[in-house]
């Protein structure tokens, strides 16, 4: 087998190969023993039909296509090997020439992974916000874990802002309730926002047995985005009494013996918090300077097919858990087809860029993954994916996707890589050490690396299937 490559431009090829007959040797034995076993002749047993009478009684042609088709994926297989090419999707092969008893002769067109030169990045500089944690931080935390240790105790009063009101709902369209319109029983904190727009103001000031109706855009359900005709019942007012700020607080809630232990404690927490944001930050700010610095030519039928499945992810499994359609979505957003297309091509192609320079990075600094590391990073994906980690692993290695989470650490390592080198300064000016990543910082690293979704593989947002 010969065969030659002709560059069409920095992220498409084409092969042309010459295949002598003889090469097709155990692909045409293959065909007739298929075609054996698939008809019947008349004089001759099953799957012992003499070739001579297959290619009387059913043509040579047959023969002939059924032995290219078993032979070309490993003819084009070999050729991609030879010329060590980096093949992105499937090939557009075209027969040019089949002699039979001569040669067969064929090319292929295929996306490849352009060559990318990554210049020095050690000038880098981005600055990131600055890990400040004021007391009213403080407050606010003890605030929020006090808010989870009230109590409630029903009153005969009106309800007002603070009380939890036991509610029945009933939402109207077009004069119409809807099937999923109807909820009785509803616990709700008045001032939460956590129902309808405007069910706060409907709510305050009526008492158990109280009703009125108001109108307000559904959030979610079969007519979601649409204005609705609520009526609300109170059924029963509680008033929420809060723990008093003390030791003994402190002690229910903690495990501290006192409230300055625990607001200490809050303070630290509310540091490492910002200092993961901080990481994150720098992370994602150092890899938009990296791309800047790099030509990155993008294949258009890769593009195509990332714009597709993102489309396909958000629309299947995003949008369908929230009863909406992509039309009802664009519509929620104020946004038009043409900006969500325009939206959707940007991000694609920052993923694509993305894992094109990360793995380029990676080769470039020979950078492997171990086990440790792997395992860690699929505990981490089964607890985001909400899958144990034996059924996510499971289903990682039923899914043929283990390479696929191998690329994803290897990638987050190349972004490590940048960042440490890179010069990261606070909003205060101050210079940020990178250097002694903790655990989440190298969490962050990799859930960085993951934005690159443009492999012929699941993409990497997309969890494995169960």
């Amino acid at each position: 087998m010969k065969s030659a490559v002709e560059t069409l431009n920095p992220t498409r090829v084409r092969l042309t190969v010459e295949v002598p007959f003889e090469e097709l040797k155990d692909s045409l034995d293959a065909a007739y023993k298929k075609i054996n076993q698939q008809v019947t002749v008349k004089g001759f047993r099953k799957g012992k039909i003499p070739a001579r009478v297959i290619d009387q009684r059913f043509g040579r042609g047959a023969v002939l296509e059924e032995a290219v088709n078993d032979a070309l994926p490993k003819l084009y297989t070999e050729a991609v090997n030879e010329a060590e090419l980096n093949v992105l999707g499937q090939p557009e092969v075209d027969i040019t020439e089949l002699k039979d008893g001569e040669t067969l002769n064929f090319t292929a067109e295929v996306d490849v992974r352009p060559a990318i030169e990554i210049p020095d990045y050690s000038g880098i500089e981005v600055e990131v916000d600055a890990v400040e944690v004021t007391d009213e931080d403080i407050v606010k935390s003890v605030e929020q874990l006090r808010e989870r240790f009230a109590s409630t105790s029903p009153v005969e009063r009106a309800a007002a802002d603070g009380d939890v009101v036991t509610i029945d709902l009933e939402a109207k369209v077009d004069g119409e309730v809807l099937e999923d319109g109807v909820a009785d029983g509803v616990s709700y904190a008045i001032g939460s926002g956590e129902l309808l727009d405007g069910i706060d103001e409907a709510v305050t000031g009526l008492e158990a047995g109280g009703e009125t109706t108001f109108t307000s855009e559904l959030k979610g359900g079969s007519a979601a985005g649409k204005e609705a005709e609520v009526t609300v019942k109170v059924t029963q007012v509680a008033a929420r009494e809060l723990p008093e700020l003390d030791d003994e607080f402190a002690q229910l809630a903690s495990e501290f013996d006192t409230l300055e232990e625990l607001r200490a404690d809050s303070r630290k927490r509310l540091e490492n918090m910002k200092q993961y944001d901080q990481a994150t930050q720098a992370q994602e700010r150092v890899l938009e300077k990296l791309l800047e610095l790099v030509e990155v030519p993008v294949p258009e039928k890769l593009l195509e097919d990332e714009m597709n499945t993102r489309k396909h992810n958000l629309e299947h499994h995003q949008l369908g858990q929230m009863g909406l359609d992509l039309e009802k979505y664009l519509e929620l957003q104020g946004k038009t087809a043409e900006e969500f297309d325009e939206e959707t091509r940007e991000a694609a192609v920052k993923g694509i860029k993305t894992q094109f320079v990360l793995d380029e990075l990676v080769s470039r600094e020979k950078l492997n993954v171990n086990q440790e590391e792997l395992t860690e990073h699929l505990m981490r994906r089964a607890a985001s994916s909400g899958m144990s980690p034996d059924q996510f692993a499971q289903a990682v290695v039923e899914g043929g996707q283990v390479p696929l989470l191998v690329g994803e650490v290897a990638r987050g390592k190349a972004l490590a890589l940048v960042v440490e080198a890179a010069t990261v300064k606070d909003t205060n000016g101050e210079v940020v050490d990178l250097d002694d990543e903790d655990e989440e910082e190298s969490e962050g690293s990799t859930e960085t690396a993951e934005t690159a979704e443009a492999s012929t593989e699941t993409p990497a947002e997309d969890k494995p299937d169960a």
